[in-house]
Protein backbone atom coordinates (compact mmCIF):
# COMPACT_ATOMS: atom_id res chain seq x y z
CA UNK A 1 0.00 0.00 0.00
CA UNK A 2 1.89 3.34 -1.11
CA UNK A 3 2.03 6.00 1.57
CA UNK A 4 1.67 8.99 0.57
CA UNK A 5 3.41 11.77 2.93
CA UNK A 6 0.67 14.48 3.33
CA UNK A 7 4.10 16.52 4.39
CA UNK A 8 6.77 15.99 1.39
CA UNK A 9 5.78 19.10 -0.23
CA UNK A 10 5.23 21.74 2.07
CA UNK A 11 4.37 25.79 1.59
CA UNK A 12 7.21 28.05 3.46
CA UNK A 13 8.28 31.85 3.43
CA UNK A 14 11.14 30.71 1.42
CA UNK A 15 9.43 28.73 -0.94
CA UNK A 16 8.21 24.92 -1.58
CA UNK A 17 10.34 22.93 0.63
CA UNK A 18 10.69 18.71 0.82
CA UNK A 19 12.42 17.87 4.06
CA UNK A 20 13.34 14.14 2.84
CA UNK A 21 15.57 15.59 0.36
CA UNK A 22 16.38 19.00 2.38
CA UNK A 23 15.60 20.87 -0.87
CA UNK A 24 13.62 23.85 -2.22
CA UNK A 25 11.70 24.51 -5.50
CA UNK A 26 11.10 27.38 -6.94
CA UNK A 27 12.33 29.47 -3.91
CA UNK A 28 11.72 33.27 -3.79
CA UNK A 29 14.49 33.78 -1.22
CA UNK A 30 18.09 32.25 -0.50
CA UNK A 31 18.13 29.00 0.36
CA UNK A 32 21.44 26.48 0.27
CA UNK A 33 19.52 23.99 -2.12
CA UNK A 34 16.84 24.80 -5.30
CA UNK A 35 15.72 23.20 -8.11
CA UNK A 36 14.22 25.54 -10.57
CA UNK A 37 11.56 24.61 -12.85
CA UNK A 38 12.04 27.63 -15.51
CA UNK A 39 13.70 30.75 -15.95
CA UNK A 40 10.30 32.96 -15.26
CA UNK A 41 11.14 35.45 -12.30
CA UNK A 42 8.04 34.49 -9.91
CA UNK A 43 10.06 30.38 -10.13
CA UNK A 44 14.03 31.63 -10.76
CA UNK A 45 15.56 33.90 -7.93
CA UNK A 46 19.04 34.73 -7.25
CA UNK A 47 20.81 33.94 -4.12
CA UNK A 48 21.07 30.07 -3.82
CA UNK A 49 23.90 28.45 -2.67
CA UNK A 50 23.17 25.53 -5.44
CA UNK A 51 20.76 25.54 -8.01
CA UNK A 52 19.24 22.45 -10.01
CA UNK A 53 17.30 23.01 -13.73
CA UNK A 54 18.29 22.69 -17.52
CA UNK A 55 20.58 24.32 -19.12
CA UNK A 56 18.13 26.77 -20.71
CA UNK A 57 17.06 27.84 -17.48
CA UNK A 58 20.46 27.99 -16.45
CA UNK A 59 21.30 30.69 -19.43
CA UNK A 60 18.38 32.56 -18.36
CA UNK A 61 19.35 32.70 -14.73
CA UNK A 62 22.85 33.95 -15.94
CA UNK A 63 21.60 36.57 -17.78
CA UNK A 64 19.43 37.95 -15.44
CA UNK A 65 21.25 37.56 -12.16
CA UNK A 66 25.11 38.30 -13.34
CA UNK A 67 25.86 38.60 -9.52
CA UNK A 68 24.98 34.16 -9.53
CA UNK A 69 28.52 32.68 -9.32
CA UNK A 70 28.24 30.38 -12.14
CA UNK A 71 29.71 27.28 -9.88
CA UNK A 72 26.13 27.13 -8.77
CA UNK A 73 24.36 25.68 -10.99
CA UNK A 74 23.80 22.37 -11.31
CA UNK A 75 22.27 21.58 -15.03
CA UNK A 76 20.53 18.66 -15.36
CA UNK A 77 18.87 17.25 -19.02
CA UNK A 78 15.27 16.71 -19.68
CA UNK A 79 14.52 13.09 -18.10
CA UNK A 80 18.30 12.13 -16.33
CA UNK A 81 17.25 11.11 -12.67
CA UNK A 82 19.31 12.51 -10.07
CA UNK A 83 19.39 12.39 -5.94
CA UNK A 84 19.12 14.89 -3.42
CA UNK A 85 19.57 13.28 -0.02
CA UNK A 86 17.36 10.13 -0.22
CA UNK A 87 15.00 11.73 -3.02
CA UNK A 88 15.55 10.58 -6.77
CA UNK A 89 14.39 13.40 -9.11
CA UNK A 90 13.50 13.41 -12.75
CA UNK A 91 12.76 16.91 -15.23
CA UNK A 92 10.06 16.36 -17.79
CA UNK A 93 9.45 19.04 -20.51
CA UNK A 94 7.05 20.91 -19.11
CA UNK A 95 5.99 22.90 -22.83
CA UNK A 96 5.29 26.60 -21.11
CA UNK A 97 8.70 28.31 -21.78
CA UNK A 98 12.00 26.63 -23.54
CA UNK A 99 13.52 25.04 -20.83
CA UNK A 100 10.85 24.41 -18.62
CA UNK A 101 10.61 21.11 -16.30
CA UNK A 102 7.82 19.49 -14.52
CA UNK A 103 10.01 17.92 -11.53
CA UNK A 104 9.54 14.57 -11.09
CA UNK A 105 9.79 13.39 -6.85
CA UNK A 106 10.32 9.86 -5.93
CA UNK A 107 10.68 8.92 -2.67
CA UNK A 108 9.67 5.01 -0.55
CA UNK A 109 7.78 4.01 -3.63
CA UNK A 110 5.56 7.32 -4.12
CA UNK A 111 5.91 9.53 -7.42
CA UNK A 112 4.84 12.97 -6.38
CA UNK A 113 5.30 15.22 -10.03
CA UNK A 114 5.40 18.96 -9.61
CA UNK A 115 4.20 20.58 -13.16
CA UNK A 116 5.76 24.45 -12.80
CA UNK A 117 3.79 26.37 -14.92
CA UNK A 118 2.71 23.95 -17.83
CA UNK A 119 1.00 23.84 -21.25
CA UNK A 120 -1.10 21.61 -23.63
CA UNK A 121 -1.11 24.13 -26.75
CA UNK A 122 1.35 23.43 -29.35
CA UNK A 123 4.48 25.66 -29.40
CA UNK A 124 7.61 25.39 -31.79
CA UNK A 125 9.74 27.34 -29.35
CA UNK A 126 9.24 25.20 -26.70
CA UNK A 127 9.51 21.34 -26.20
CA UNK A 128 6.47 20.01 -26.21
CA UNK A 129 5.14 18.45 -23.04
CA UNK A 130 5.17 15.21 -21.39
CA UNK A 131 2.93 13.46 -19.49
CA UNK A 132 4.32 10.58 -16.83
CA UNK A 133 1.92 9.00 -14.58
CA UNK A 134 2.45 9.91 -10.88
CA UNK A 135 0.83 9.47 -7.59
CA UNK A 136 0.31 12.65 -6.54
CA UNK A 137 -0.05 15.70 -9.06
CA UNK A 138 1.24 19.36 -8.00
CA UNK A 139 -0.82 21.70 -9.87
CA UNK A 140 -1.03 25.02 -10.74
CA UNK A 141 -4.23 26.10 -10.91
CA UNK A 142 -3.47 30.01 -12.78
CA UNK A 143 -6.69 29.38 -14.78
CA UNK A 144 -8.23 26.33 -13.22
CA UNK A 145 -12.45 28.14 -13.93
CA UNK A 146 -14.97 26.47 -16.16
CA UNK A 147 -15.13 29.63 -17.45
CA UNK A 148 -11.62 29.69 -18.28
CA UNK A 149 -11.03 28.35 -22.66
CA UNK A 150 -7.77 29.20 -23.83
CA UNK A 151 -8.75 29.91 -28.18
CA UNK A 152 -6.37 28.63 -30.88
CA UNK A 153 -3.68 30.41 -30.66
CA UNK A 154 -3.56 30.26 -34.56
CA UNK A 155 -6.72 32.02 -34.95
CA UNK A 156 -5.79 34.74 -32.43
CA UNK A 157 -2.67 35.97 -34.24
CA UNK A 158 -4.56 36.03 -37.40
CA UNK A 159 -6.51 38.77 -36.09
CA UNK A 160 -3.42 40.80 -36.86
CA UNK A 161 -3.39 40.51 -40.72
CA UNK A 162 -6.82 42.31 -40.38
CA UNK A 163 -5.30 45.88 -38.57
CA UNK A 164 -4.87 47.99 -41.13
CA UNK A 165 -2.15 50.04 -38.65
CA UNK A 166 1.08 48.79 -37.21
CA UNK A 167 0.81 46.90 -34.26
CA UNK A 168 2.06 48.09 -30.72
CA UNK A 169 1.80 44.20 -29.15
CA UNK A 170 2.38 44.10 -24.85
CA UNK A 171 3.78 40.66 -24.26
CA UNK A 172 6.25 39.25 -20.94
CA UNK A 173 9.56 39.58 -22.44
CA UNK A 174 10.16 35.72 -21.44
CA UNK A 175 8.45 32.52 -23.43
CA UNK A 176 5.41 34.72 -24.79
CA UNK A 177 7.74 37.14 -26.63
CA UNK A 178 9.32 34.57 -28.59
CA UNK A 179 6.27 32.55 -29.27
CA UNK A 180 4.37 35.41 -30.48
CA UNK A 181 7.55 35.63 -32.84
CA UNK A 182 7.33 32.26 -34.36
CA UNK A 183 3.42 32.83 -34.88
CA UNK A 184 3.72 35.96 -36.47
CA UNK A 185 6.57 34.64 -38.74
CA UNK A 186 4.06 31.58 -39.79
CA UNK A 187 1.02 32.94 -39.47
CA UNK A 188 1.43 37.02 -40.67
CA UNK A 189 4.22 36.76 -43.20
CA UNK A 190 3.59 40.03 -44.15
CA UNK A 191 4.41 41.62 -40.97
CA UNK A 192 7.86 42.99 -39.70
CA UNK A 193 8.41 41.79 -36.13
CA UNK A 194 10.54 44.74 -34.07
CA UNK A 195 11.49 44.23 -30.42
CA UNK A 196 11.73 46.33 -27.91
CA UNK A 197 15.36 46.07 -26.18
CA UNK A 198 14.67 44.11 -23.10
CA UNK A 199 12.97 41.63 -25.07
CA UNK A 200 16.12 41.18 -27.54
CA UNK A 201 18.59 39.11 -25.72
CA UNK A 202 15.64 36.49 -24.77
CA UNK A 203 15.34 36.13 -28.21
CA UNK A 204 18.80 35.80 -28.28
CA UNK A 205 18.70 33.03 -26.07
CA UNK A 206 15.85 31.23 -28.04
CA UNK A 207 18.00 31.59 -31.17
CA UNK A 208 21.14 30.05 -29.80
CA UNK A 209 19.48 27.43 -27.80
CA UNK A 210 15.97 27.33 -29.13
CA UNK A 211 14.59 24.82 -31.62
CA UNK A 212 13.78 27.15 -34.65
CA UNK A 213 15.50 30.76 -35.65
CA UNK A 214 12.84 33.47 -35.08
CA UNK A 215 12.94 36.61 -37.33
CA UNK A 216 12.93 39.61 -35.82
CA UNK A 217 14.62 42.74 -36.13
CA UNK A 218 15.92 45.31 -32.93
CA UNK A 219 13.14 48.22 -32.76
CA UNK A 220 14.74 51.13 -34.25
CA UNK A 221 12.39 53.87 -34.37
CA UNK A 222 12.17 55.81 -37.83
CA UNK A 223 11.28 52.13 -39.38
CA UNK A 224 7.97 52.92 -37.33
CA UNK A 225 7.43 55.75 -38.93
CA UNK A 226 8.15 55.06 -42.68
CA UNK A 227 7.33 52.88 -45.47
CA UNK A 228 4.30 50.14 -45.10
CA UNK A 229 2.00 50.27 -41.95
CA UNK A 230 3.19 46.20 -41.21
CA UNK A 231 5.24 46.06 -38.11
CA UNK A 232 4.63 44.41 -35.03
CA UNK A 233 6.37 46.77 -32.22
CA UNK A 234 6.89 44.02 -29.29
CA UNK A 235 7.20 45.71 -25.77
CA UNK A 236 7.28 44.33 -22.02
CA UNK A 237 4.27 45.48 -20.27
CA UNK A 238 5.73 48.36 -18.53
CA UNK A 239 6.60 50.06 -21.60
CA UNK A 240 3.05 48.72 -22.75
CA UNK A 241 1.10 50.50 -20.01
CA UNK A 242 3.69 53.90 -20.83
CA UNK A 243 2.42 53.71 -24.45
CA UNK A 244 -1.71 54.46 -23.35
CA UNK A 245 -1.93 57.79 -25.50
CA UNK A 246 0.01 56.11 -28.88
CA UNK A 247 -1.50 57.37 -31.86
CA UNK A 248 -1.46 55.60 -35.59
CA UNK A 249 -1.19 52.29 -33.75
CA UNK A 250 -3.05 49.11 -32.99
CA UNK A 251 -3.09 48.58 -29.45
CA UNK A 252 -3.04 44.38 -27.91
CA UNK A 253 -1.96 42.49 -25.16
CA UNK A 254 -0.95 38.85 -25.50
CA UNK A 255 -2.38 37.05 -22.27
CA UNK A 256 -5.06 34.58 -21.14
CA UNK A 257 -6.57 37.36 -18.53
CA UNK A 258 -9.66 39.09 -19.47
CA UNK A 259 -8.50 41.96 -17.50
CA UNK A 260 -5.13 42.67 -19.73
CA UNK A 261 -7.23 43.12 -22.61
CA UNK A 262 -9.39 46.04 -21.25
CA UNK A 263 -9.06 49.57 -22.67
CA UNK A 264 -7.05 47.82 -25.88
CA UNK A 265 -8.04 48.33 -29.64
CA UNK A 266 -7.88 44.61 -29.73
CA UNK A 267 -8.26 41.45 -28.06
CA UNK A 268 -5.39 38.91 -28.04
CA UNK A 269 -6.21 35.67 -25.60
CA UNK A 270 -2.80 33.74 -25.91
CA UNK A 271 -1.80 32.03 -23.09
CA UNK A 272 1.45 29.82 -21.57
CA UNK A 273 -0.37 28.49 -19.28
CA UNK A 274 -3.07 25.12 -19.26
CA UNK A 275 -6.94 26.31 -18.95
CA UNK A 276 -9.68 24.40 -17.07
CA UNK A 277 -10.37 21.80 -19.49
CA UNK A 278 -6.09 21.05 -19.99
CA UNK A 279 -6.28 20.66 -16.21
CA UNK A 280 -8.83 17.94 -16.17
CA UNK A 281 -7.32 16.34 -19.23
CA UNK A 282 -4.19 16.37 -17.79
CA UNK A 283 -5.55 14.90 -14.31
CA UNK A 284 -6.97 11.86 -16.87
CA UNK A 285 -3.69 11.13 -18.09
CA UNK A 286 -1.28 11.54 -14.91
CA UNK A 287 -3.69 9.36 -12.47
CA UNK A 288 -2.96 10.49 -9.44
CA UNK A 289 -4.36 9.24 -6.03
CA UNK A 290 -4.44 12.28 -5.20
CA UNK A 291 -4.16 16.35 -6.46
CA UNK A 292 -2.58 19.41 -4.41
CA UNK A 293 -2.52 22.94 -5.75
CA UNK A 294 -0.82 25.55 -5.87
CA UNK A 295 0.14 28.82 -7.78
CA UNK A 296 -4.08 30.06 -7.99
CA UNK A 297 -7.12 28.86 -6.64
CA UNK A 298 -8.20 25.35 -6.43
CA UNK A 299 -11.33 25.32 -4.96
CA UNK A 300 -13.20 24.75 -7.83
CA UNK A 301 -11.53 21.85 -8.89
CA UNK A 302 -11.86 20.61 -5.31
CA UNK A 303 -15.37 21.09 -5.74
CA UNK A 304 -15.51 19.38 -8.87
CA UNK A 305 -14.00 16.27 -8.18
CA UNK A 306 -15.47 16.20 -4.41
CA UNK A 307 -15.86 12.24 -3.29
CA UNK A 308 -14.32 11.28 -6.58
CA UNK A 309 -10.38 12.40 -6.04
CA UNK A 310 -8.64 14.44 -2.59
CA UNK A 311 -8.31 17.49 -4.23
CA UNK A 312 -6.15 19.90 -1.59
CA UNK A 313 -3.93 22.85 -1.24
CA UNK A 314 -0.33 22.92 -0.47
CA UNK A 315 -0.01 23.32 3.21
Amino acid sequence: MLNILSDFLVRKPEGYYCQYGDFYIDALLPVPVDVVSHGHGDHARPGHATIYCTDVTAAIMRYRYSQQPLSSYKTIAFRQTFKIGAVALTLIPAGHILGSAQILMEYKGVRYLYTGDYKLQGDATCEAIEVVQADVLITECTFADPEVVHPDPVAEIKKLNDQPFNILLGTYALGKAQRLTDLINKHCPERRVLVHHGIAPLHRIYDDMGLNKLVYEQYNRREMKIGEPNKVYMVPPMTFNSYIRATKVVRAFASGWKRLQQNNDLSLYISDHVDWNDILFFIQEVKPKEVWTLHGDGRILKQHFEGVLSVRDIY
